[in-house]
């Protein structure tokens, strides 16, 4: 199911530090990032077995899980993920200008791991 993990972030005035560990439900096999995303949509996807962890470390961006339902998860900041797990089609949309978006995964790459079709 997918759903939004709170990170703890430790802040003074030199600035803030968030702590992932403990927190990501898999073992990382795979760490990527979008950036520099003009007006276009991304994903439109979903996965056989791998789970995702979307964390936007800077900037903000929206995205949508379709199942039976669909939701939209706005992210605005580094202390928040979203968990997507492999049955939730889903994309990516509203990038703000400058957004990083980090994406940890339970898998390698495997294009085969990848369905385009929404059920």
């Amino acid at each position: 199911m997918t759903k939004i993990i709170q990170f703890v972030t430790h802040s003074d005035p030199r600035g803030s530090l968030t702590v992932i560990e403990k927190k990501v439900p898999f073992e990382i096999k795979r760490v990527f990032y979008i950036y520099n995303v003009d007006d276009s949509k991304r994903g439109f996807h979903r996965h056989k077995k791998t789970r995702q962890l979307a964390i936007c470390i800077k900037g903000s961006c929206d995205i949508i899980i379709e199942n039976e339902k669909m939701k939209k998860f706005s992210l605005k900041n580094p202390e928040t993920g979203l968990l997507i797990e492999p049955e939730d089609y889903h994309w990516m949309d509203n990038f703000t200008e400058g957004t990083v978006l980090l994406i940890l995964a339970s898998e390698y790459y495997d294009y085969n791991d990848y369905i385009f079709e929404n059920k």
